[in-house]
């Protein structure tokens, strides 16, 4: 996913998790009890510019565009995992699946720290 089509999708994405963060927010805000809906609504909102930051500068070749598009990846399919469990247990009482949420935020961590190993990699010079 590292050709132009495929930041496309990621930049894409960012934008869905952005308003679905927002959407999430405002939930929040008007239900009793959404504690759940306001931690869901912060990992979309604060990976969301996190996805954008590192296509912007995998595209620009500061970061290494592999590692740094599967670090924006990682954060796409993990703010996922985090928020949908969250959401579904918030509207459905039950969880996407066991440990999914936690499975999302270690992936959350992983996703920072290959986008570390991006900026520290070598670039190849043509």
């Amino acid at each position: 996913m590292t050709g132009s089509r495929g930041l496309r999708i990621l930049i894409i994405l960012a934008a869905v998790m952005g308003a679905d963060g927002v959407i999430l927010a405002a939930l929040s805000a008007h239900q009793g009890d959404a504690t759940r809906l306001a931690a869901a609504s912060s990992m979309l909102l604060f990976h969301s510019p996190a996805v954008l930051a590192a296509v912007a500068l995998a595209e620009r070749g500061i970061i290494d565009i592999r590692i740094g598009t599967a670090a924006a990846s990682g954060f796409v399919i993990a703010a996922a995992l985090f928020a949908g469990d969250l959401s579904l247990r918030q509207f459905a009482g039950h969880p996407l699946f066991p440990y999914a949420a936690p499975s999302g935020g270690t992936l959350l961590v992983v996703s920072w720290l290959l986008l570390a190993v991006a900026a520290a990699w070598p670039r190849r010079i043509s």
